[in-house]
């Protein structure tokens, strides 16, 4: 039987790099903010193995920028966010929840601050470029919300700092974590942060060149030759067992930060923000479940793409939306929303398989410990 083909169009957009892609033998691809995003080169468990021990380059310009410009900047960008920003500095990177009016997720991006007046809103798959426009013309803010042409390459891995030292310098060791700097590549700056989406290490560099793309992706791969440099991207099994949540997967717009485990995110006595009132409520109320991992017992199970249900005495419980093998757990690992009354470490709980066979669980934290 044939695989099903992804359509291409202009609403499925090419990045600078997808033919550098497609030349390393990328084998699936998945469609996030309406750009293509590699889901697998050798398999997963391979990209995995490869990720741990060496280095790796990704193309994810699929994080959008959604950039804020103006007098009105940084008012609109804590208003979007129960995160307090008062004391974020220029060259800082954000981790910043965006909630609506009800307090629920809209987005999880990273916020990096360029300057007092000028933010750039690193998004997960969400159109948050309208929402921010909506709220800037309807608050009748001066402040100019627009999508650059910015296309981030992340360089992942243990050996993630030695590659980067090759190609900007060694000035590169001096970014600290969740900071950037503005690097030369062939008389160009562009922006370098140390961050990304695994826990194994690396840097994300905001490629705002058309013309030095594909000489910056060829660059950082010959002076990667000696370092077992190899194709990459987001990979379930190193973020699931990292307990790095993917918005739209994990969470989604039914959920709020607080579900979600990220609390120490939101300060609800700080600035205001879209949402404040509705958040304090729930806090006050309490939440109804929560994020926690699960180990399902067994083999052979299918992918999980829609939520599994969760039961206790078939009684709901809450449902798994993310799964995958973990040879080092020596099963698989997911992670599900957990109701109230059934979150506890510990919990048994029966996982209804689509079409198959129930499986038997227990409830972890997130992320998973040895």
């Amino acid at each position: 039987m044939s695989l099903p083909i992804l359509a291409r169009s202009r609403r499925t957009r090419a990045t600078p790099f997808t033919a550098r892609v497609q030349a390393n033998g990328v084998k699936a691809y998945t469609v996030y903010n309406h750009m293509l995003l590699a889901t697998a080169f050798a398999s997963v468990q391979e990209d995995y193995d490869h990720l741990c021990q060496h280095v790796q380059v990704w193309d994810v310009s699929c994080e959008r920028q959604v950039e804020l410009r103006g007098p009105d900047a940084a008012r609109l960008m804590q208003w979007m966010t129960p995160r307090d920003l008062s004391r974020a500095v220029v060259g800082q990177c954000v981790y910043a929840p965006i909630v609506d009016e009800r307090g629920r997720m809209l987005n999880d991006p990273v916020v990096l601050k360029l300057a007092e007046d000028r933010f750039w809103v690193s998004i997960a798959d969400s159109d948050i470029l309208l929402w921010a426009n909506g709220l800037a013309v309807g608050a009748g803010m001066d402040v100019a919300v627009d999508e650059p042409e910015v296309y981030p390459v992340a360089v992942q891995g243990p050996k993630a700092e030695t590659l980067m030292a090759r190609v900007f310098g060694e000035v590169v060791r001096e970014i600290r974590f969740f900071r950037f700097k503005w690097l030369e590549f062939r008389g160009h700056p562009f922006l370098v942060a140390r961050s990304g989406w695994s826990k194994q290490g690396g840097f994300e560099i905001y490629v705002d060149s058309h013309e030095l793309a594909l000489p910056l992706w060829d660059a950082l791969w010959e002076a990667g030759a000696d370092l077992q440099v190899g194709p990459g991207c987001p990979n379930l099994l190193e973020r699931i067992e990292s307990g790095l949540l993917s918005y739209g997967s994990d969470m989604t717009r039914e959920n709020n930060p607080l579900e979600c485990g990220l609390e120490r995110f939101c300060k609800l006595d700080g600035p205001d923000f879209i949402g404040k009132a509705a958040l304090a409520k729930i806090k006050q109320e309490g939440i109804a479940r929560i994020v926690r991992g699960l180990k399902v017992a067994g083999a052979d199970l299918p992918d999980c793409v829609e939520a599994w249900p969760l039961t206790v005495d078939g009684t709901y419980a809450g449902g798994l939306h993310t799964l995958v093998w973990s040879p080092r757990f020596d099963s698989y690992i997911g992670v599900a929303m957990m109701e109230r009354a059934f979150w506890d470490l510990g919990q048994n709980v029966t996982v209804n398989v689509p079409g198959g066979e129930a499986r038997t669980a227990v409830v972890c934290a997130v992320p998973f410990e040895v």
